[in-house]
């Protein structure tokens, strides 16, 4: 069983940065890709970023070129690094975990309990 806690959302203003953490339970990064969604107020839960086993990264078109994902393997922890932020990326977010890559919300087997992220205009 992963469990996964993500910290790091809060209030920033439009065109400002974040940076959201995820840290796992256990080694998970060389067993599971770790993936980034994000829900706004009345919409389904969407795709932002994802990492596989072998450190490839894909995004959203709508986050690409402004947001970045990482990980540390020795500190069990997955990174979302986001800049020149927008509010249409106000949402809760979330980092999940899935056997291989997919976009799809509903193929992640473990996910974090969520992080706000409001972006003010």
């Amino acid at each position: 069983q992963v469990q996964l806690v993500e910290s790091g959302g809060g209030l920033v203003q439009s065109g400002g940065s974040l940076r959201l953490s995820c840290a796992a339970s256990q080694r998970t990064f060389s067993s599971y890709t770790t993936g980034w969604f994000r829900q706004a107020p009345g919409k389904e839960r969407e795709f932002v970023a994802a990492m596989t086993q072998r450190g490839i990264t894909v995004y959203a078109d709508s986050v690409k070129g402004r947001f970045t994902i990482s990980r540390d393997n020795a500190k069990n922890t997955v990174y979302l690094q986001m800049n020149s932020l927008k509010p249409e990326d106000t949402a809760v977010y979330y980092c999940a975990a899935a056997v291989r890559f997919t976009r799809q919300a509903g193929q992640y087997d473990y996910w974090g309990q969520g992080t706000q992220v409001t972006v003010s205009s």
